[in-house]
């Protein structure tokens, strides 16, 4: 199998290398980048299939890098930020993150972390079913096949992880999901204090797929139980 290759960005060069360290002994190709200019210039030109993004970094930070990734790239992206504040989580999460790790983290959490997203981002999507490969909600039309996401002739650009909640929510269309079930069916990770997570992605999905995001047509908020999807 061939080797999976991960984009290292950060400014500091120790932490840079600490990580090349624990990547390349899990078996996993390294690129390496010290600012969000670099970064963006990397994907253009070398296949990567997941990036660790600093957020505090010169030239273009890490959220800066994230929003303009998103417009074209949908590989796993996770964040790095000294900033513990639950403001600054949600922010890494609306740029277009799909996970956050605060420093100093642990090297053995990073390396669980990305398995975690490459298993998602490869493994789960092969084995999912090819049936069912166009799902549609009023004029919201989903290609699973393509990952793909039209409203009426307008392309939608989701995240991976944004696509992931939008397909299983809308095959469960009537159905009130609970937080934790949505995440653990999206994640494919055991649910532990994501409520957060959960939230920010369903307020950026709704921002790219509703007419009016504080009034949504699609996505509808069931209080004190999750969410559901209606046509």
């Amino acid at each position: 199998m061939e080797k999976q290759t991960i984009l290292i960005v950060d400014d500091e060069k120790e932490i840079r290398d600490l990580i090349e360290i624990y990547l390349s002994n899990e078996g996993y190709e390294t690129i390496k980048a010290s600012n969000g200019v670099e970064a963006l210039e990397t994907v253009e030109k070398h296949h990567v299939d997941l990036i660790i993004l600093d957020i505090m970094m010169p030239k273009k930070d890490g959220i800066q890098a994230c929003m303009e990734l998103r417009k074209t790239k949908n590989m796993p992206v996770i964040m790095l930020s000294a900033k513990s504040q639950d403001m600054d989580k949600i922010l890494g999460l609306t740029s277009g993150a799909d996970d956050y790790l605060t420093k100093p983290f642990n090297p053995l959490e990073l390396i669980a972390r990305v398995k975690s997203q490459l298993r998602r981002y490869y493994t789960l999507n092969a084995d999912k079913p090819r049936n069912d490969s166009v799902l549609t909600l009023d004029d919201i039309t989903i290609n699973i096949n393509t990952r793909e996401v039209k409203k009426g002739s307008e392309s939608i650009k989701l995240t991976k992880t944004e696509f992931d909640m939008l397909e299983y929510m809308t095959r469960n269309t009537g159905i009130v999901l609970s937080v934790e079930k949505i995440y653990e069916n999206v994640w494919k990770e055991e649910f532990l204090e994501s409520e957060n997570t959960v939230m920010v992605h369903i307020r950026k999905l709704r921002e790219k797929i509703e007419d009016d995001p504080r009034n949504p047509r699609y996505i509808k908020t069931v209080w004190g139980v999750g969410y559901k999807v209606e046509k």
